[in-house]
């Protein structure tokens, strides 16, 4: 091709396009190549809630939230627990403070000067796992983009596209990278197949057939080819069994099926390092779609804290893990003991009214689609938001019943597991209801919604008030069945705060970069153990923009 390119870029993902338009601002060329069609600019981004980790934001301070890059620090390294600090974590440690203080920072105005907003109100995901100095997110941090993760994809797609008609960026799709190609020790291109074309729409499985090979060079090659969340085989070749349990036998996928990993290993034979294999970030409240895009499609509940959570012999999740959006991992290491792969929650109409959101920019019609009128109306209306009052109907994990006997029947109808017994569901249950008589409670799910509901914007959108959950008015009952959903992984390969990618012998492979998920976000492992949530499509934009910038200045 006449076109030479300065950069290439493999991956048309949001680490991919934050990277090539820092590039293309610098004046430099940049070929983006990507296996999937144009429908697919974004990758996963797209599909997400856009929601994003801020630190001290002015919407945090308007509604009576006080945080700060202490707090924030406390809670970020609380979570990782990075334990490897003299080898696989080291440089993970030093992304991680680096982005909280971007967080607390530059992130908004860099954001907001390319037309980025977020909601007014602030979300608390990963609530923790009851340590002032342990897992979770000590105060609400999680800000929604307005128009969800379209809207964020747009943000960058719009100047690159822009950059594409100036004639300084290139798109390749349906070009699938097999190689990465070395000249003196240093990457200089990559080598692969031309997949035949195939208009399919946008997460849609595509085809694979090879109708022709291309070879391109460049100066420097970057890597944004995402994690490894649909290549269910490597996810439970690396599956940390000693520290959560046994890999899942029933996965769903949260991601498409072109989300394969397989960068990783091309990038690992020209000598990149991979580090922390054996951390990821797997769901345990996901549900299958029942209008699905890509094979396996699950999506996830974002969950209030009320509904009561069980596991599959009909046993009450325990502690600050037993309580919905808490604590992740902690919550699968309890259900995965039981040597089953799903868990169940037991609520109400009034909860699900109230707490359940889902994950996916198709699932939140009116915040993607950016109409105050219809969002107002869904969200404060009577009633259950219209994609999760479908899920309710046509899904098929969810049962509903005006009598607990009644749902314990249809629970043992779609269970994979143990027949359940009404009578220890109901003792369980009717315990936890006797704790609402009294403001104050021993039990620790209590204890967290009325804590969340000290929040304003909980009060208000998120928390339901408390209720007994055999209570008539607040019927009829519900229960869901929860399989565990694959998403992200925590580790990749290993690179400096420049977004290098770094050898077995801790220096930069010359000439290949990495961003986004396949570099762990960050440092092949930006978050350690543990997500706070918001900081995933943050790792992607701040190690993207790290790469960019670095390579445009190089």
């Amino acid at each position: 091709m006449s076109f030479r390119p300065d950069v290439i870029v493999v991956g048309a993902g949001l680490a991919g396009l934050v990277a090539t338009h820092e590039l293309a601002r610098a004046g430099k060329r940049v070929l983006v190549v990507e296996q999937e069609n144009r429908a697919n600019l974004g990758g996963q981004a797209f599909w997400s809630l856009g929601g994003l980790f801020f630190v001290d934001s002015p919407e945090q301070r308007r509604t009576g939230i006080k945080d700060s890059v202490e707090l924030a620090k406390q809670d970020w390294l609380g979570s990782a627990a990075f334990d490897r600090l003299h080898d696989e974590d080291v440089w993970g440690q030093r992304w991680a403070e680096a982005y909280v203080a971007w967080a607390a920072g530059e992130k908004r105005a860099y954001l907001r000067d390319l037309g980025h907003r977020v909601l007014p109100m602030v979300g608390w995901a990963e609530r923790g796992d009851g340590s002032a100095s342990g897992h979770g997110n000590s105060v609400p941090r999680f800000h929604l983009t307005w128009g969800t993760g379209p809207r964020l994809v747009d943000t960058f797609a719009q100047p690159v596209l822009a950059a594409e008609d100036r004639g300084l960026v290139r798109f390749a799709f349906r070009h699938q990278v097999d190689e990465l190609l070395t000249a003196n020790g240093a990457v200089v291109g990559v080598r692969g197949s031309v997949l035949e074309p195939d208009d399919s729409a946008r997460g849609v499985k595509s085809s694979r057939t090879v109708v022709d090979e291309f070879e391109h060079h460049a100066d420097a090659v970057v890597v944004t080819s995402g994690g490894i969340g649909h290549n269910h085989a490597l996810m439970r070749a690396n599956w940390p069994v000693e520290r959560l349990g046994e890999a899942p036998e029933h996965l769903i996928s949260g991601v498409p099926a072109h989300v394969d990993g397989r960068m990783l290993a091309i990038s690992e034979q020209v000598g990149g390092r991979i580090v922390n294999r054996d951390r990821l970030w797997a769901y345990t409240e996901g549900i299958v779609n029942w209008d699905p895009i890509w094979p396996d499609h699950g999506i996830r509940i974002l969950p209030g804290p009320s509904s009561l959570w069980f596991d599959a012999n009909g046993q009450r999740l325990t502690g600050m893990s037993g309580v919905p959006g808490a604590d992740s991992l902690g919550a699968m290491k309890q259900i995965l003991a039981t040597g089953h792969d799903y868990s169940w929650f037991v609520l109400t109409q009034s909860i699900i009214e109230k707490e359940f959101a889902l994950s996916g920019s198709e699932q939140n019609p009116d915040i993607t689609g950016r109409d105050i009128k219809f969002l107002l109306k869904s969200r404060l209306a009577k009633g259950a938001p219209g994609p999760v009052e479908r899920f309710k109907e046509h899904g098929v994990d969810f049962v509903v019943a005006s009598s607990l006997d009644d749902l314990v029947v249809g629970m043992n109808e779609i269970g994979r597991g143990p027949q359940l017994d009404p009578t220890i569901l109901e003792r369980q249950i009717v315990a936890r209801d006797r704790e609402f008589d009294n403001p104050f409670t021993k039990d620790v799910q209590v204890m967290a919604i009325h804590n969340a509901r000290r929040s304003r914007m909980d009060k208000l959108v998120r928390v339901a008030k408390p209720h007994r959950i055999l209570d008539p008015a607040h019927g009829p009952l519900i229960a869901v069945r929860l399989n565990i959903l694959s998403r992200k992984t925590l580790g990749g390969l290993q690179t400096n705060l420049d977004s290098q990618v770094l050898g077995d012998d801790g220096l930069p492979v010359p000439g290949l970069y990495a961003a986004g998920e396949v570099a762990g976000f960050g440092g092949g492992g930006v978050h350690g153990y543990n997500a706070l949530e918001g900081t995933f499509l943050g790792g992607c934009i701040f190690s993207g923009r790290a790469a960019g910038r670095a390579l445009a200045h190089s």
